[in-house]
């Protein structure tokens, strides 16, 4: 019997619509199916077409994996990672509604995005556009069942005020490292998603430095996967990597004649891949695990450069290359944007191992024989100390004889007042300790106060100063300390110095540590790294924690007890031991006829003026 269809009144419709289940979409066949790409941020506006950026069909349907929570993608600049973003927006408002958070490095930026980017991409897909309220704040937009919040990394009450089930990141390296008073905004935001067992976390971002947000993400992650493409020629499956562009080292051509001619040649075979092969090898990828760290995977990252992205030629990444190469800052821009590598200068690059290299003969405790002076350095933790005493000697020729962590300032007096021998039984105290006034400052003026025969205040100067150090006076009323020096010290330029003088041999002018060093003070004073980092504009090198979980105290500690030496005037140390040579005739190594009168008539003033001929 043929069945009749019932009619229904419009409102009815519509209830019966809101009870139909979601579609069996992934988030990819969503986008081909629905999103709708506008003129104001796109060059190729009309309807998504997975075919032109295939490498984003994978990272996008693992939001569909169950398994996964976290989705990591490292890339360069202009390949799609916030379209990828905003793709499982609009997936989330029409299959999977729940209260949804997006991360930006800053409040204006979400603003921008949100009117400029965001909510005309969600309106021109009309089935988002039926669920959406017009009524909505620019940060806080609202639609049938669940509202999409929009924050800075730069506002902490944004991030922490609600539960959220899906949280996205974009750009995260630009996102401000915890201080003190605040916790990391990733971490922050991540808070939000405890109570949710199906969550979803999205991160992208371009690298900038290896201990930057998206590249340590990516280095933690369970699995990582990189995109693998046919040879056209032999077929093997290989990754686009960017020394195997090749063009001519013809220095009578310039840079844009060389980059034209540029190739990409295949790593399995040797033969020429062109940029018309490309699109096709793209279409046939497949993202490939290259690394896989557990068995149950929750945490997965992708990894992309620039040699993917179906708008770049060979020619313009080799021109690029060219260009930059010459320059720090813009090949740093290079490696960050096109390559989506890390930054790391190595001219002023330490580790560990090059502090055990500068080992010595000498135990802990005992004081090289041509050391002239000692200093010491306290950093001051919250909950502990860490202290270093360091012998010097001509030249800035220098051994650490001692080092450790203290539970109180006791312990750090009984350390530097104690005997230090030299290998011949000379004994030898500190002459000069300086102590961090950065943190428990007013312990600090106190201890220093008691023991000013030997201790002084410091404070590392958070501007670069013409000189290595420089005195001033403490003017804190009610201090027991007021009026007493204060050493203002400008870190960076001692950090220069340590670590220049730590790639020299042992000898005259080397950082030397004592005999069976720990290797955990090794890693300490080898924490830091000098990057490049552009603020307000300007990019200027400056040292950085190389992780951000790594401790750098001991470094630290070295560095006040350096500036006590040079306080002390250690430049100097080798000026003291200098003596006039005297004259002599350089033929005969005998005194001239003058000079023998002289000294025959030595007494001629007792003689009342007279002398003999």
């Amino acid at each position: 019997m043929p069945r009749s269809k019932f009619t229904v009144t419009a409102y009815q419709f519509d209830v019966l619509q809101m009870l139909c289940p979601p579609e069996q979409l992934t988030v990819s066949e969503w986008a081909e199916k629905y999103r709708i790409l506008d003129s104001r941020s796109s060059a190729m506006p009309g309807k998504w077409n997975n075919s032109i950026t295939p490498y984003l069909v994978g990272i996008m349907d693992e939001f569909n994996n169950y398994e996964t929570e976290v989705i990591i993608f490292c890339k360069p600049t202009q390949v799609g990672g916030t379209e990828v973003l905003q793709n499982m927006v609009g997936y989330t408002v029409m299959q999977d509604p729940s209260p949804t958070m997006i991360v930006y490095p800053t409040d204006v930026l979400a603003k921008s995005i949100s009117e400029n980017r965001l909510q005309p991409m969600l309106k021109a897909v009309p089935e988002i556009k039926k669920r959406f309220d017009e009524n909505s704040a620019m940060l806080e937009l609202q639609f049938d069942g669940m509202y999409l919040s929009l924050a800075g990394s730069n506002s902490p009450s944004g991030l922490a005020s609600k539960p959220i089930r899906i949280l996205m990141m974009d750009e995260v390296d630009k996102y401000p490292g915890a201080s003190s008073r605040e916790a990391d905004p990733i971490k922050l935001a991540m808070e939000r998603t405890k109570t949710f067992h199906n969550r979803k976390i999205f991160l992208t971002s371009t690298p900038t430095i290896r201990n930057g947000h998206i590249w340590r993400a990516k280095e933690e992650a369970d699995i990582e996967k990189h995109y693998f493409v046919p040879c056209p020629h032999c077929g093997e499956y290989i990754e686009f990597i960017f020394k195997n562009i090749r063009f001519p080292d013809d220095e009578n051509m310039s840079y844009a004649d060389r980059a034209e001619v540029a190739a990409y040649v295949c790593q399995k075979c040797g033969c020429i891949v062109t940029d018309n092969d490309k699109h096709g090898m793209l279409r046939l990828g497949e993202w490939r695990v290259v690394r896989h760290n557990t068995r149950y995977a929750r945490t997965v990252a992708f990894w992309s450069n620039t040699l993917y992205s179906p708008f770049v030629r060979w020619a313009d990444i080799a021109k690029e290359f060219l260009l930059t190469k010459d320059n720090p800052e813009e090949l740093q821009n290079f490696t960050n944007s096109w390559l989506a590598e890390p930054w790391e200068d190595t001219k002023l690059k330490t580790n560990a191992d090059l502090v055990m290299e500068r080992q010595t003969e000498l135990p802990a405790l005992i004081v090289p024989e041509w050391a002239k002076l000692l200093t010491g350095g306290v950093d001051v933790q919250e909950n502990s100390l860490y202290w270093t005493i360091r012998a010097w000697g001509d030249f800035l020729t220098s051994q650490n004889i001692a080092h450790g962590q203290a539970l109180s300032f006791e312990e750090v007096d009984r350390m530097m007042n104690l005997e230090y021998m030299t290998e011949k039984g000379t004994p030898m105290i500190v002459n000069l300790c300086l102590v961090d006034s950065g943190d428990q400052t007013d312990m600090v003026y106190d201890f220093c106060a008691s023991h000013s025969d030997y201790c002084l205040p410091s404070k590392g100067s958070s501007h670069a100063q013409l000189s290595h150090y420089k005195l001033s006076r403490i003017n804190k009323e009610g201090s027991r300390a007021y009026g007493m020096t204060l050493v203002l010290i400008d870190t960076e330029k001692y950090k220069d110095m340590i670590a220049g003088r730590m790639k020299r041999e042992n000898g005259r002018g080397s950082w030397m540590v004592y005999a069976d060093c720990d290797y955990e003070y090794a890693v300490q004073v080898t924490a830091e790294h000098k990057v490049n980092v552009k603020r307000n504009g300007v990019t200027r090198q400056v040292w950085q924690k190389k992780h951000s979980h790594g401790d750098n105290h001991l470094l630290d500690a070295e560095v006040y007890a350096m500036a006590a030496a040079d306080v002390l005037g250690v430049r100097t140390l080798h000026l003291e031991q200098e003596e006039v040579p005297k004259r002599q005739n350089p033929a005969s190594g005998k005194e001239q006829p003058e000079e023998q009168w002289i000294i025959a008539n030595e007494d001629w003033m007792q003689r009342g003026g007279s002398y003999g001929s």
